[in-house]
C-alpha cells in the first residue's frame, strides 16, 4: 500500500491487535480500539493511540521493555486478505490533557461524537487510565485485493451458515 493507503486504512480498521513483551520474552497480545491523532510528529502523519488502564499488563510490559507492535487487518477471504503491521516504541503518557483527548477520539470513532451530554462517559473512560503513542520504525503492508484473484465466496467451518430461504 501507499503511505496514503496505510493512513486511510488504518483510520478505517476498528480493531487493532497489540503486542508487547512480558517479562519472560513472551509475546502478550491484546485486541484494542485505538485512536489516530494528527499533528503529533512534524516529521509523521497520522500517529496510532491506545488508551488503557494505567495497571494493564501492557503498561507494565512497555515501562519494563517499550518494544510495541500493532497490527491492524481485514479481509474474511484471501483475496481480500489486506493489513498493515507496525514496529516501534510504544511511548506511556500520563499527562490528562493527552489522556483526555486520546479517549475522546477512540469514544468519537466507536460511540459517536463527543457533547457535553456523553462527558460523563469520557471522564470515566479516562479515570485511572494512561495513553500509549505508538513510534513507528518500521511499516509493511500487503493488499491482496490488487494481486487480481478471482472473487472468492466465504467458505468453510467459520462461515457463516447459509441464509434459510
Amino acid at each position: 500500500m501507499t503511505e496514503d493507503e496505510v493512513a486511510d486504512f488504518v483510520r478505517e480498521q476498528r480493531t487493532a491487535t497489540v503486542a508487547t513483551y512480558g517479562a519472560r520474552g513472551a509475546v502478550h497480545l491484546v485486541a484494542m480500539w485505538y485512536a489516530v491523532l494528527d499533528g503529533d510528529r512534524a516529521d509523521a502523519g497520522p500517529t496510532l493511540w491506545i488508551e488503557t488502564k494505567a495497571t494493564s499488563q501492557k503498561v507494565v510490559n512497555l515501562r519494563r521493555d517499550d518494544r510495541m507492535s500493532v497490527l491492524v487487518e481485514a479481509g474474511d477471504t484471501y483475496d481480500q486478505l489486506r493489513g498493515v503491521a507496525m514496529e516501534g516504541r510504544g511511548v506511556v503518557v500520563d499527562d490528562p490533557a493527552v489522556v483526555w483527548r486520546v479517549c475522546v477520539d477512540v469514544f468519537e470513532r466507536y460511540q459517536g461524537p463527543y457533547s457535553e451530554e456523553v462527558r460523563p462517559l469520557v471522564e470515566e473512560m479516562a479515570r485511572k487510565r494512561v495513553a500509549v503513542r505508538l513510534e513507528v520504525e518500521r511499516t509493511r503492508s500487503w493488499d491482496h485485493r490488487k494481486l487480481g484473484l478471482p472473487p472468492m465466496e466465504v467458505a468453510g467451518s467459520t462461515a457463516p451458515p447459509p441464509a434459510d430461504d
